[in-house]
């Protein structure tokens, strides 16, 4: 394998003159002349594409006879040309010119590019990263591109073995906004419990929405509640749907992983397949248009409990990734009313279904009945996740306005089931599969916004004003009675009574079944004001009033000063907020948890139940934040640009989940043995937090032989610090008991204290490769025997080689982590999900090998 890359590079030069058609060149200006740095070319109805460097230019070999190209890029009109060999010069109008203008998130002006922003914003290209590399979903594509950006697969973690948590800038998962289209996205039910990213948060599931329907990410990479409301501390992920027309793309892609840590004698495991079709039609004569999107993909399960790491022997027969069948279907349509007036629609809808490995009950364990278990057995926690959303809307040019009205519908249900189990306390009689119950939530945002330039004040001022009504609604219901009673006879001795409900997921109770509501209602002006062509001066303010805890009132200045033609600085300062959400405010259960290998019930009680009450832990409120961004862009001759983006937030009044709270506590055991559990925690706003750190990019293109090596390296390093631990109540003084050591070291684990991306891109003619590594630092958490698990750095490498077999048809392979990188093992009865490791940096599957065979018309 080390002479493989060599190798591989030099076939793409051997092979390089026989590819066809002819050589195109040329450049992209705006409208005063100026190079487009970063705008797409695209050969219409082929695989075949590049981008500008930073002198607007471009050069590419087509592969028809009378070549159109499609020229696009953020902030302009796209635009069509004939080519015919010769140097081209194509120049981009704004798009500010009509209604199909593209906001980038972080600017309300609509003539705002990504260059010249004042805040630091990532725009990732989903067809170039799909087209090259073996991710699938999007968690995992952005968990390799963006170095801001983490996520992992979680497993014996519950409900987040389905949902996968992530973040931004080493924050938690509900601390990123996100948008599709600029509309707020909807959250999912799911309050995470365990694991080492997103413990005791709630947050947005991306993979609901398909690569395949993606026409673009973008992550701005700062505070920005008070332009776009709660959980926008981290910054703001805005997903942007496909608008193409007249272009059918279908692709087919397989994988699977190297399967080193196993029991049996497979070779490969979690064979994952994905298949989607994507296609646009034209509607009217102003740019209407429909666009879908079908997507189908299935994960099969990995084997990873066959590690030599334990001396007491394994804690878990099973353990790996999930077995999910994902199907999905998303919608963009625009349809004309006149050239001022659009009505606009877009959503989706995304069935999930997931079977993931519970803890093991061995054939002696107390749990087990031997007479339907002789040797044991392993649970299995079943999920049916059902995500939509629809939004609904008109724009419309008067007055010099452009005025925009909306209504934007989500919901997300998420229901569990338990298989290849039993309710002890049945005996013999005991059924082998239950449904437990689930959770829902959903929300209505309803919203008006209106943005105006006077291009004649100054050098240009931007106005942007706005209201939403949102309403949301929560419940939780319980499962089938078998899932969580125990059916031993009245007056059987606590000695002798068996274990209640289904093992590995115990259901939800009558108890803790709940519905609740709130509403909120917020109110924005935003302005940018250009006082020079150099320098750019922004603002926002927003209030917002929740029904169910109060108000608040946020805003934002920002700055963007450029010292000369190739070097720019720019600064933000912001407030901002994060309002808890409905499931952390009402969510509660008893459930079963291990320490040292043992099971413990655990009581999870609700914000506002008795037993919090009672223990003087006051209600739930906001988090607040102060944000600070201070950064600089550069072009360092034509070829190679930079940019450094230090940062830093503080947070107040963080949302965590506790410690567990044990029975024979001397404050509260009384109470939990009256509840007849062993430990209980709660939800309360416990922890103040700081993070310093830095983004950095540098991208370099080279004209190489007949090819283009574009050639990137990007890093996040950040520093997370625990200032503060408040308590309240009967539990004042008692810091480390109320959110010790262990539960903040899993906060701090949210992500590497850095990632840094090297990437190597390089196209010649038909052929493609892309080599990229990646660094995960060290992250340290701590086990059940309260001694510290240090996960040393990772260095994973991901190689892919394409070729276009025809002008429509591309066949791309290779594999993610090349060298079979692996966290640093422990024994398995000390993690927190029983494997020999905790899903940190780059996840704990290995090498895998996949293939790709795209169609476009």
């Amino acid at each position: 394998m080390k002479h493989f890359v060599p190798i591989a590079l030099m076939s793409l030069t051997s092979v390089a003159a026989f590819g066809q058609g002819q050589a195109l060149s040329g450049q992209v200006l705006d409208a005063a002349g100026k190079p487009v740095v970063g705008a797409t070319v695209v050969e219409k109805g082929t695989n075949n594409g590049t981008g500008t460097g930073p002198d607007g230019r471009f050069t590419l070999r087509a592969r028809s006879q009378s070549p159109k190209l499609v020229v696009s890029s953020i902030g302009f009109a796209s635009q069509e040309v004939n080519a015919s060999g010769g140097t081209l010069t194509v120049r981009l109008a704004e798009a500010s010119t009509s209604l199909d203008a593209v906001q980038v998130v972080g600017s309300r002006s609509q003539n705002r590019s990504v260059t010249d922003s004042p805040s630091p914003v990532d725009v990732i290209d989903i067809r170039e990263v799909t087209a090259k590399t073996g991710q699938l979903d999007v968690n995992q594509l952005l968990q390799f591109v963006a170095p801001s950006f983490n996520s992992n697969r979680q497993t014996g973690s519950d409900g987040a073995d389905h949902v996968d948590p992530a973040t931004l800038r080493g924050l938690g998962p509900d601390q990123t906004l996100v948008l599709v289209n600029g509309k707020r996205q909807h959250q999912s039910a799911l309050v995470n419990l365990f694991g080492s990213r997103g413990r005791g948060n709630t947050g947005t599931d991306l993979n609901v929405i398909p690569a395949a329907s993606i026409e673009r990410i973008e992550i701005l990479r700062d505070g920005a509640a008070a332009q776009y409301g709660s959980d926008a501390i981290a910054g703001v992920i805005n997903i942007v749907l496909k608008k193409s027309v007249n272009e059918l793309t279908v692709s087919a892609n397989y994988g699977a992983y190297d399967a080193k840590y196993r029991f049996d004698d497979k070779n490969f495991d979690g064979g994952n397949f994905n298949a989607n079709v994507n296609y646009g039609i034209g509607v009217g004569q102003n740019g209407g248009f429909v666009n879908a999107t079908l997507d189908y993909n299935q994960r099969e399960h990995t084997q990873r409990a066959n590690v030599p790491t334990s001396p007491d022997g394994i804690a878990r027969r099973q353990y790996g990734d999930p077995e999910v069948k994902n199907t999905a279907a998303y919608l963009n349509a625009k349809f004309p009313l006149s050239d001022k007036a659009h009505i606009y629609t877009f959503g989706g809808v995304n069935k999930r279904g997931g079977d993931a490995y519970a803890w093991t009950r061995f054939a002696d364990d107390d749990r087990n009945v031997p007479s339907i278990y002789p040797n044991g057995f392993d649970p299995i926690i079943t999920s049916d996740i059902w995500d939509g959303s629809a939004v609904a809307g008109l724009r419309l040019l008067a007055g010099g306005w452009d005025f925009d009205l909306s209504n934007n519908f989500g919901s997300n249900r998420f229901e569990y089931g338990v298989r290849n189990t039993l309710n002890a306390s049945l005996g013999a009689n005991s059924p082998t599969s239950f449904n437990a119950g689930g959770f829902q939530l959903q929300q209505n945002v309803i919203g008006l916004s209106a943005t105006r330039n006077y291009k004649t004040v100054l050098q240009g001022l931007n106005l942007a004003v706005g209201a939403e009504y949102r309403r949301e609604w929560y419940s939780l219901f319980a499962g089938e009675e078998a899932s969580y009673r125990n059916y031993d006879p009245a007056g059987t001795p606590d000695s002798l009574r068996k274990a209640a409900g289904s093992q590995g997921f115990p259901g939800y109770q009558p108890t803790d079944a709940i519905k609740a509501k709130r509403s909120n209602i917020g109110a924005y002006a935003d302005a940018e004001l250009s006082l020079t062509q150099r320098w750019l001066l922004a603002g926002a303010l927003r209030y917002e009033h929740y029904s169910d805890f109060g108000s608040t009132l946020n805003f934002k200045v920002a700055t963007r000063y450029n010292l000369t033609e190739f070097l720019t600085l720019r600064g933000t300062y912001s407030t901002g907020f994060r309002a808890p959400s409905l499931a952390q405010i009402n969510f509660n259960s008893t459930f079963t948890n291990f320490i040292n290998g043992q099971p413990v019930e655990v009581l999870l009680a609700r914000n506002n139940s008795a037993v919090t009450q009672k223990l003087g832990i006051p209600r739930l409120k906001q988090e607040t934040s102060n944000s600070a961004n201070i950064g600089l862009t550069s072009r360092l001759g034509s070829s190679l640009s930079l940019t450094l983006d230090g940062y830093y937030i503080k947070i107040d009044d963080r949302v965590v989940l506790t410690s567990q709270f044990s029975s024979e506590d001397p404050v509260i055991g009384a109470d939990l043995q009256a509840l007849n559990v062993g430990q209980a925690q709660f939800f309360a706003n416990a922890a103040s937090t700081e993070s310093l750190g830095l983004d950095a990019v540098l991208s370099h293109t080279l004209t190489l032989g007949s090819g283009r090596l574009n050639s990137t390296l990007a890093a996040n390093f950040n520093r997370l610090r625990i200032n503060r631990v408040q308590t309240s109540g009967r539990l004042a003084g008692r810091e480390d008991d109320f959110f010790g050591p262990r539960e903040q070291a899993f906060v701090k684990a949210s992500a590497p204290p850095s990632k840094i991306n090297l990437t190597f891109d390089y196209q010649m003619g038909r052929f493609g490769a892309l080599l990229r590594f990646v660094r995960f630092a060290e992250v340290k958490l701590i086990g059940y025997d309260a001694k510290e698990q240090v996960y040393t750095p990772r260095v994973t490498t991901d190689l892919s080689l394409s070729y276009a077999l025809t002008d429509h048809l591309q066949l791309s392979a290779g594999s993610s982590n090349l060298f079979n990188q692996y966290p640093t093992f422990f024994d398995p009865q000390l993690t927190e999900t029983g494997g020999a490791w905790d899903p940190v940096q780059m996840g704990s599957n290995g090498r895998f090998y996949f293939a790709k065979l795209q169609a476009r018309f």
